[in-house]
């Protein structure tokens, strides 16, 4: 019994042992867990306010375009009033219309830009682009001099260059959308990335407490079965120490009789007899 007892009681160690093993390694799961979703959590909050910030920069961009395309409007509307100024009835007969210098000026730029052209005809190409940019320039300051078409012009490269100003802020604004953009893509897919490993700790957590939960009750059922030996055992004691005492009484009674029947007898009794004859009842 003694040995069975040892046995149940280093097994219950071993799962009492085993189960605080694996407790510590349900806290240290769960701290890994919880350390990941606080890193999952301040990203999406990251990401949160570089939507908010994307968001906003789009918004000056369509606010910016609406001004913008306000001044290209503006734009084509002075053209159109400088129109009549710069039609060929307004030049001499033997002048070439300013329209056609510019559209001249623009292919001779286009061809020294994209065709390979040798040393001495490209330097003629600038030569003419040079004395084209100079014609017209000289041309348009002829035009200016017209009071009602100078105004008409310096409004045309105000509302211009109006137009220009807000075309580069929505260019600026856009690529700045696009940057929080990215910024909150990156923050999301670094939040994913973490998300996985904190759901793969609470998977080691979920495991390792099972576990523990499982040692904790094989620990439990051995204690209880050493407890139950234990109770067998002292009922075993306590019912072998009544049959003894049973046998003891009986013969501590016989005893006494005899002595009793000695002390009526008239025999004179010993102190010990006396005890025993006290002891079993008979005085």
């Amino acid at each position: 019994m003694e040995e069975k007892r040892s046995i149940v009681n280093e097994d219950a160690e071993k799962h009492r042992k085993l189960r605080d093993e694996l407790n510590n390694q349900t806290k240290e799961w769960k701290a890994k867990r919880d350390e990941l979703n606080g890193q999952v959590r301040d990203l999406v909050d990251q990401a949160g306010k570089c939507r908010e910030e994307r968001d906003s920069y789009n918004q000056k961009v369509r606010e910016t375009k609406e001004l913008r395309d306000e001044w290209n409007q503006k734009v084509t509307a002075l053209k159109e009033q400088l129109a009549p100024y710069r039609t060929e009835k307004t030049e001499e007969k033997d002048q070439v219309p300013l329209k056609q210098l510019k559209k001249q000026l623009q292919d001779l730029e286009y061809m020294q830009q994209t065709m390979p052209l040798g040393k001495d005809k490209e330097n003629g190409i600038v030569k003419q682009i040079s004395v084209l940019a100079k014609l017209i320039e000289e041309r348009e300051k002829t035009y200016e001099q017209n009071d009602e078409m100078k105004g008409l012009v310096a409004q045309l490269r105000e509302a211009k260059a109006q137009a220009e100003t807000y075309h580069h802020q929505v260019s600026e604004y856009a690529e700045q959308a696009q940057a929080a953009h990215d910024r909150m893509i990156g923050y999301y897919e670094q939040a994913d990335k973490l998300r996985k490993e904190a759901d793969a700790a609470q998977a080691k957590f979920i495991e390792c407490k099972q576990a523990a939960d499982e040692e904790h009750k094989k620990h439990i059922e051995q204690i209880k079965s050493v407890h139950e030996m234990d109770k067998d055992a002292a009922a075993f004691k306590n019912k072998k120490n009544s049959v003894k005492k049973k046998k003891v009484d009986e013969s501590g009674k016989k005893e006494a009789k005899e002595i009793f029947e000695r002390f009526k007898a008239g025999e004179k009794l010993s102190t010990e007899d006396l005890m025993a004859l006290q002891k079993s009842g008979y005085l």
